[in-house]
């Protein structure tokens, strides 16, 4: 997830969307287009700081702003837009949009270049406990992504299940195969499809799943608790060398 292209929606397009009271200007970041999707609807139910479309969620600071509604940290965007979908679902009893919810939360954000690590939120906390205990997952071709993404994976299968969802869908929080540091079109293997309700990541087969079955499973019943606080320590030890390069 590295593109930097924008590009501005025609008006009848936005006018038929369902979301068309979110804003929406940038058609990027849609590998996981099925999750944004299932997000975006949920936090359309009751949205009182304006937030905008979940796509914005997993820009660099910079470009997030333009989506941030009343959210002052831009790095913070994907956490309340995870957080807002997740209130609005479980007031509604609505199993499926608090699963998706908290995938969205584990999404990769976007960086500048491939292997950067994205900024943590740390400037506010989430209301739900359940989107608090995750983080976003880093670009797999940084040090100690993949293990960090993993441990993040298993997090959110226990949370998955914890509000009654089928934990294997943890895996869809998985990201592509790590890229070639130094890329200079900062791609990575990516894909992007703002017309790909699947998600291209997998419909054309590029999600590098986290977690086997067994993992799924033994995460689920306790194995490997406190991996969430391991990961955020490791994310925070990150901070520094994204701070420089995630704003694209």
């Amino acid at each position: 997830m590295k593109h930097q292209i924008l590009t501005v929606m025609l008006a009848g397009a936005v006018a038929a969307s369902p979301i068309a009271n979110l804003r929406r200007e940038v058609p990027q970041e849609h590998s996981h287009r099925n999750i944004n999707l299932a997000v975006n609807k949920a936090v359309q139910i009751d949205n009182p700081d304006n937030l905008g479309d979940a796509i914005f969620g997993l820009l660099g600071a910079a470009a997030a702003k333009k989506g941030a509604g009343n959210i002052a940290d831009a790095d913070c965007l994907q956490q309340a837009i995870a957080d807002r979908a997740f209130t609005n679902a479980k007031a509604a009893g609505d199993v499926d949009g608090m699963t998706n919810a908290l995938i969205y939360r584990a999404l990769e954000r976007n960086t500048g270049s491939v292997g950067l690590a994205s900024v943590p939120c740390q400037s506010i906390k989430a209301v739900n406990p359940e989107i608090a205990a995750l983080q976003q997952h880093q670009d797999p071709a940084g040090d100690g992504a993949q293990a960090l993404n993993k441990q993040i994976a298993q997090e959110l299968a226990r949370q998955i299940a914890a509000v009654g969802g089928d934990p294997t869908l943890a895996n869809e929080a998985s990201t592509f195969a790590p890229g070639q540091k130094g890329d200079p079109t900062a791609k990575g293997n990516t894909c992007d499809d703002d017309q790909d309700a699947q998600g291209c990541i997998n419909s054309q087969n590029l999600r590098v799943d986290d977690l086997t079955a067994a993992e799924i499973t033994a995460a689920v019943a306790g194995a490997g608790a406190g991996a969430g606080a391991v990961g955020q320590g490791n994310a925070s030890n990150s901070t520094q060398s994204a701070v420089n390069g995630c704003n694209a």
